[in-house]
């Protein structure tokens, strides 16, 4: 006969199976599933800006090629330099928001990063056998730490690992990328 394992919450009405442990996965679980489902939801509604702005930008040199057959002088030549330093005004918004997809990009990362690492966690978590050893906890740490691809989160995750608070981390953190501007680092 096998052992049916519980599912779902028994913190409401605990019985002699009740497990902190079980109820620890159970809610790294909730987490991870709803960081997936609100990068699934967003990464539609990106895709849908991404095309609508790789086909303005390609609407864009349409038209810049277009005026650029006009003539210089005279009436067409004021209306050829109007429309495009309209363009031109577009193009370069066309731009920011094609380096707020990046931002957008890093984001979803940094996010999938969190949901592999709450996974992993659970999974250890969920481990009888593995969870008491120290060495399986230092194998998940560099797991979780080898994910990262940015300097920035690395030396976020070696801060917190040797001692640092998470709020100080996220200071020096936030401290660092004002001090960098706004690099794209993609990754």
């Amino acid at each position: 006969m096998t052992e049916v394992t519980k599912r779902g919450t028994c913190a409401h009405s605990p019985d002699m199976d009740w497990c902190q442990v079980r109820e620890t996965t159970l809610m790294l679980e909730v987490a991870t599933g709803q960081i997936e489902a609100a990068m699934k939801d967003s990464n539609s509604s990106v895709d849908v800006l991404t095309d609508s702005f790789t086909t303005m930008a390609g609407y864009l040199g349409m038209i810049s090629s277009t005026l650029a057959a006009l003539p210089d002088e005279g009436e067409i030549g004021d209306t050829k330099k109007n429309v495009l330093e309209a363009a031109n005004h577009v193009t370069g918004m066309v731009h920011q928001s094609i380096v707020a997809f990046q931002f957008y990009d890093k984001l979803t990362q940094r996010l999938a990063h969190v949901s592999h690492s709450l996974a992993a966690l659970n999974d250890l978590v969920g481990d009888k056998s593995r969870v008491l050893s120290p060495q399986e906890w230092v194998v998940l740490q560099e797991k979780i730490r080898s994910k990262y691809t940015s300097v920035e989160e690395c030396a976020m995750f070696d801060a917190v690992m040797g001692g640092m608070t998470v709020h100080e981390a996220l200071d020096h953190y936030m401290s660092d990328m004002k001090d960098k501007g706004s690099d794209i680092d993609l990754f």
